[in-house]
């Protein structure tokens, strides 16, 4: 198998684990529901794929649990935004806890700030500037520290998977 369809594999992987985990494992977060799986998949892609490949994943993610219904329109900037910040910051460093202070930046942060007016405009939702900030937050922070655990946990079962 050559290292395109690998990686290629490795996001679909990806992408399905990130899919069932949010059927599987949430709890409550303020208004809304917190998905620490998808959280802990950008960090993981981010690591090992890339910025643009755990933006691809966080977006086939959302796509999928909005067409099965298990999933909102605030799935995208959730869920990308801190995959892309998480891959930059990594690709930088080097540093696995950046990528997690990247996905937790990204998406507790950032992308709650940035919910406010897309609920508004794309679903009809007026919320304040940081009505979502605790819920996005919970989810990130959760998902973010499992997926630190788990890359270094895995870092040499990922690593001779990527060399193969």
């Amino acid at each position: 198998m050559n290292g395109k369809t690998k990686k290629l594999m490795l996001m679909a992987m990806f992408t399905a684990i990130a899919v069932a985990g949010s059927v599987f494992v949430s709890f409550p977060a303020g208004v809304a529901r917190a998905f620490p799986v998808q959280h802990a998949v950008n960090v993981i892609a981010a690591v090992m794929l890339g910025p643009a490949p755990a933006v691809g994943i966080a977006f086939l993610t959302a796509l999928v649990r909005i067409l099965t219904g298990t999933g909102s329109l605030l799935a995208f900037p959730g869920g990308m935004i801190g995959a892309l910040l998480a891959g930059l910051f990594f690709r930088k460093t080097g540093r696995v806890w950046t990528a997690a202070a990247g996905e937790m930046a990204g998406t507790g942060i950032i992308a709650s700030l940035v919910a406010a007016p897309y609920a508004n405009i794309l679903m009809g939702a007026s919320a304040g500037a940081l009505f979502f900030l605790p819920a996005f937050l919970v989810s990130s922070v959760s998902g973010a520290l499992i997926g630190f655990v788990l890359v270094h946990r895995l870092e040499g079962a990922a690593s001779r998977l990527l060399t193969h």
